[in-house]
């Protein structure tokens, strides 16, 4: 009892510096090695290997951690669709460009879109990540925050490591076991990796073809579809109502063709019956988007609107597309202690923005976009200086 009650004061108290390992907390490594018994994983994994994992303080000051200020979309975006990156993205291309084919032959997936996933994850495998996943993972399952979910997570790294013939030592990746090439959690990793390079493992550190196949499958598995693209950058015809935007008003592709939207060359978009929805990552005055059902496909990969375009604008510039027409805003990135206070302004207003965390998210946006419609404003759903000025100026209008 003693030794865990240190254990918590020392992840409430993160200024303390600590070696780089600890020791778990042993009722920890007792219930770790129960389930592993459960879970039929070999003696060698429950008495030597689970013994041995070790605390990180780095994880949890991580995991606890949240960014002072909320990155722009252009900041994101010019941090990772870079030219460097762009001319690396294709000579990958090329260089894997048979064996690229042949998984989207077999799965559907055109290589660019591995490509760029690939150099968003780990930069083409640069930096696949330092630490050890296993005691990262142990390190998480002994958290109470989130207990459940990273104790199956490190199960299922032990029986990976079983099954892959794998070994601690090797077994590497980001503080939250994030591992090789296309970052993949020890459950992505176990259910969609696949052997890509025919020597009968499964490698994600060590093999390119591994990492990539992996890829294809997992993507086919959440459902891309074959012949379309993740979207494209469009025009609004004059007077659009922006709060049409946003992931929450999908349409067909054609009613967006009768509203008069366009390409970026003027031309009407197709008149297809594709699901669709239009995107305003930085507000109506920067680049518009018009995405498609593998954008949605994208953000089962990772959850963030950012994150999704800049792999579909990267993959769209490895394969020779030139620059967006519209360069993204780069207003001054909102402090957390900012958005805490729109949130907080949003909820008093009577437009629900949710429980006030100083995180931009989705809810959030889609309370300034209503807050907007209410006001007068153009209701791109982006926290702009009018938007802003607006706001402040009002205690309730509902």
């Amino acid at each position: 009892m003693k030794k865990q009650i240190i254990f918590l004061i020392l992840l409430t108290v993160p200024s303390i510096v600590l070696s780089q390992e600890e020791e778990l907390p042993s009722q920890c490594i007792q219930a770790l090695q129960a389930q592993a018994k459960t879970a039929d994983l070999s003696p060698s994994i429950v008495n030597e290997v689970i013994p041995k994992l070790k605390y990180l303080p780095k994880v949890i000051e991580y995991d606890r951690s949240q960014p002072e200020f909320t990155q722009t979309f252009a900041s994101y975006l010019n941090k990772r669709v870079t030219h460097t990156r762009i001319l690396k993205g294709k000579k990958l291309l090329k260089k894997h460009q048979n064996f690229l084919q042949a998984l989207y032959h077999q799965y559907g997936v055109p290589g660019r879109y591995l490509v760029a996933f690939w150099g968003l994850e780990t930069n083409f495998g640069s930096y696949m990540g330092k630490m050890s996943t296993l005691n990262s993972l142990a390190t998480l399952a002994c958290d109470e925050r989130r207990s459940e979910f990273f104790s199956s997570e490190l199960l299922l790294a032990l029986r990976l490591m079983e099954r892959e013939s794998l070994t601690p030592k090797t077994m590497h990746g980001s503080w939250a076991g994030a591992m090789g090439h296309t970052q993949f959690m020890p459950s992505t990793y176990f259910k969609y990796a696949v052997d890509g390079d025919g020597d009968g493992k499964i490698n994600l550190w060590l093999s390119e073809k591994d990492a990539l196949a992996s890829g294809a499958n997992y993507l086919n598995h959440m459902g891309w579809k074959s012949g379309e693209r993740w979207g494209r950058e469009i025009k609004l015809p004059s007077g659009f109502a922006y709060e049409k935007t946003g992931l929450k008003n999908w349409q067909a592709l054609k009613s967006w063709t009768v509203s008069g939207v366009t390409t970026i060359n003027a031309t009407p978009v197709p008149a297809l019956d594709i699901k669709s929805a239009i995107l305003v990552p930085s507000g109506h005055s920067g680049p518009v988007f018009l995405v498609y059902q593998n954008f949605d496909i994208i953000m089962r990969w990772n959850q963030s609107k950012s994150y999704a375009l800049a792999v579909g604008l990267l993959a769209d510039r490895i394969s020779g597309q030139g620059p967006l027409s519209k360069t993204a805003n780069n207003q001054k990135a909102l402090s957390k202690q900012m958005v805490l206070a729109l949130q907080t302004n949003l909820n008093n207003a009577g437009f629900n923005a949710g429980k006030p965390d100083g995180i931009m998210g989705s809810m959030t946006q889609q309370a300034i976009q209503a807050f907007q419609v209410y006001s007068g404003l153009i209701a791109d759903g982006y926290p702009d200086a009018s938007t802003l000025a607006t706001l402040n100026t009002i205690e309730t209008l509902k």
